[in-house]
């Protein structure tokens, strides 16, 4: 007796599978060589696994070479189709096109043409009032660009809170390109806060954590999230920040022109004076996000002779950790040690940054030049090192103070008429000076956490006493514009707080503070006779507001809807020419018959399925299409398509009956519309009749309405997305 041998895994039926093996093919060596026929060693289950997957990757290849290539052939073909509609003259010319072509003009005045024309009003020939033939320096100071990030909106979701940073970075891009280009500075100074959220991101030495007796002062809302940002936004984020606002600021640098102006020594462009977003505030400022900046920025404390004025920044946020409540009970030395050296000796560094300015032209080598000789280092003597200083009683230039956070001011010191958060308050009749106080115009003397709107009143003395010879301060901070003239005290120096560049700060209208310098000195820098005596003239220029840029946006949104909305009603009434496409047209799938006899009371249809030619006929029936009448023999499209083809045997014999029309070809038919309708009054008749007027009419103008409408939205939105794209 002979005994089959049947593969492991099976029943008895030969293929390991438990099907006959006639009825499922083997997995062969092309699918990942699996071979189970010739195999009488035990498969594991993994092996069995990988094999199904592998018939399973065949059937997919099979089905992607075969029916998916036909698929995607179809949908090609389908799209050629339409762009092919689409792309006629009279389509293109079409009046929806027309609207698009509208927005298009739009788009560009609202996110390039309106910067352009804004900044070119503020042209310095339009306010500057020097001599004739006088060659100023002229400078721009541009305060708190802030670029959002994560910290400023912690609750926004994706995509909104990167469709605000995309809006907000596009918005100061634009406005610092066309400074440029119009109006080509010899000099930019940034005024701190270049992040909104720089103090946050960790750095990758030093302890970045918030001291105990501070981490209650951070607010609630924050708290939330501060896990989050130590965990996602490190130092790699804050590079990434960094090489953004170069992407915004430095790339766009050359705009302005490689070449300095007549007459000026080179173009400059500073921004190394930092914010309390950028560092925190005075006895809570992070000391690693501080050394982070001074490494990419520049020091924060500095002295630069820019068109014979001599510019001092000063880190007033570090500064103010010296009179902090918390400066008895920790130690912040490292928080404003470095700040208060620098005023010790700021008189003898400006001497010198003058002396060298001076020495340049002369034609001299700037730096002092030290003998050499070799001198043992106990003998050495120190005592009488050359040096440039000329010590106390040289030349000194007028001098710039610059800081982040406003002087300080008494409560309600009114800022003037150009603030844009409140005008000023009218005075009484019998009054000509501003009301004061006058709060609501003026900079809240207030603060909170890493966060004070105004310096201390001893900080602010110190400054102008250790600087010496201030007069003019700009400051930042406060996002509006605000013009004050400080007390005694404060040696009535005249100190202006520059508007935010950043649209998104809470004040309307963005703009930059313009200053121009004209300072003639001898080469010992004295003043020239006839100097005037004003050597410092400056004028606020605003940006576009962009919620005015939105609502016309709006208005000419609307506007459209109702001009495609009338359009639509007007193509049936005035027979204009459709912009719909008429939908494509596609074999009848219905069961029922679709023809009529055209004589009355003949219920047997032509019996023939092979496709043949029909034409319109003109008749009392307007709505229907008559075909011409054949010998007998031939055949007469039925409408039913490959579904009639494929009937079923008894559904031809009922056809042979002539009942449903599926009889002989006894004459001509009618083909029933698909907008017909049957009346439920007439069906014992088995009259049929057209679709009422007003129903075809209202389909027209819908979908007139919903075919426009989108056509100019999306290519609107495209166009708008495009811009934003390329900034």
């Amino acid at each position: 007796m002979s005994i089959a041998m049947v593969p492991p895994y099976s029943n008895g039926y030969g293929n390991g599978y438990g099907y006959p093996s006639s009825s499922l093919p083997l997995p062969t060596s092309s699918s990942y060589d699996y071979d189970y026929r010739n195999n009488n060693e035990p498969q594991s289950i993994c092996d069995e696994i990988l094999a199904c997957f592998g018939v399973m990757l065949g059937q997919l290849w099979g089905y992607i070479n075969g029916r998916g290539r036909q698929v995607a052939w179809s949908w090609t073909m389908k799209v050629a189709h339409q762009i092919g509609k689409n792309m006629t003259r009279q389509r293109l010319l079409s009046f929806p096109h027309l609207l698009v072509a509208l927005w298009i003009l739009v788009l560009l005045w609202g996110e390039r043409w309106v910067f352009a024309s804004r900044i070119r009003s503020c042209d310095w020939d339009h306010w500057e009032d020097w001599p004739a033939g006088t060659i100023p320096h002229r400078l721009i100071f541009v305060a708190d660009p802030q670029i959002i990030d994560p910290h400023s909106y912690p609750g926004r979701p994706w995509p909104l809170s990167p469709i605000t940073m995309a809006i907000t970075d596009n918005y100061m891009r634009q406005s610092y390109i066309q400074l440029q280009k119009q109006l080509h500075p010899d000099t930019v100074v940034f005024l701190g806060d270049l992040f909104d959220g720089g103090r946050e991101w960790k750095t990758r030495n030093g302890n970045f954590e918030d001291p105990e007796w501070a981490k209650e002062h951070r607010p609630a809302e924050e708290r939330k999230y501060l896990k989050e940002w130590h965990r996602k936004y490190g130092d790699d984020y804050w590079l990434r920040e960094y090489a953004r606002f170069g992407n915004i600021f430095y790339d766009n640098w050359n705009l302005g022109g490689v070449s300095p102006g007549p007459g000026q020594r080179g173009r400059k462009l500073i921004s190394s004076l930092p914010g309390n977003h950028d560092l925190g505030f005075g006895a809570e400022v992070k000391v690693p996000a501080r050394h982070r900046f001074n490494a990419y920025f520049g020091e924060t404390n500095r002295v630069d002779v820019i068109g014979n004025h001599t510019f001092v920044s000063v880190d007033t946020l570090s500064l103010s950790a010296g009179t902090s409540s918390m400066k008895g009970q920790v130690d912040l030395q490292p928080i404003y040690g470095p700040v208060q050296q620098f005023l010790k000796e700021v008189q003898a560094t400006k001497r010198r940054a003058v002396q060298k300015e001076l020495r340049f032209w002369r034609g001299e080598v700037e730096e002092l030049a030290f003998e050499h000789k070799v001198e043992d280092i106990e003998t050495a003597d120190y005592s009488n090192l050359p040096t440039i200083d000329p010590g106390k009683g040289a030349p000194d230039l007028p001098t710039v103070l610059l800081t982040h956070v406003p002087l300080y001011r008494d409560p309600g010191t009114p800022c003037g008429p150009m603030r844009e958060h409140w005008p000023p308050a009218k005075p009484p009749k019998d009054q000509t000076g501003p009301v004061i106080p006058d709060h609501r115009n003026a900079i809240s003397v207030s603060g909170g956490y890493q966060y004070q709107n105004v310096l201390n009143p001893e900080d602010s003395e110190r400054l102008i006493k250790d600087i010496g010879n201030v007069i003019h301060a700009f400051s930042g901070d406060d996002h509006d514009y605000c013009d004050v003239v400080h007390a005694p005290e404060q040696g009535n120096v005249r100190e202006i707080t520059v508007k935010s560049f950043n649209m998104a700060m809470g004040v309307p209208t963005p703009g930059f503070q313009m200053v121009s310098m004209y300072n003639p000195i001898d080469d010992k820098g004295n003043p020239l006779p006839g100097s005037p005596k004003t050597t410092l003239q400056t004028h606020l220029c605003l940006l576009p507001q962009q919620i005015s840029t939105y609502m016309t946006y709006t208005a000419l949104g609307v506007i459209t809807v109702l001009i495609l909305v009338a359009r639509a009603f007007l193509v049936p009434v005035l027979n204009l020419q459709p912009f719909a496409l008429e939908p494509v047209q596609h074999p009848s799938s219905a069961l029922l018959p679709i023809f009529k006899a055209k004589t009355e009371g003949d219920d047997r249809f032509a019996s023939d399925m092979t496709p043949t030619s029909s034409r319109t006929s003109s008749s009392k029936f307007p709505s229907a299409r008559v075909s011409s009448t054949r010998p007998r023999g031939q055949s007469i499209t039925n409408g039913l398509g490959s579904q009639a083809r494929a009937a079923s045997p008894n559904t031809k014999a009922k056809a042979n009956s002539g009942k449903w029309g599926w009889g002989q070809n006894k004459g001509p038919r009618i083909e029933i519309r698909r907008d017909a309708y049957y009346d439920d009054k007439e069906r014992s008749s088995d009259t049929w009749k057209p679709a009422s007027r007003s129903r075809n009419t209202l389909g027209v103008v819908g979908r007139e309405i919903w075919t426009t409408t989108w056509r100019v939205v999306w290519m609107a939105l495209l166009f708008y997305t495009y811009l934003t794209y390329k900034g």
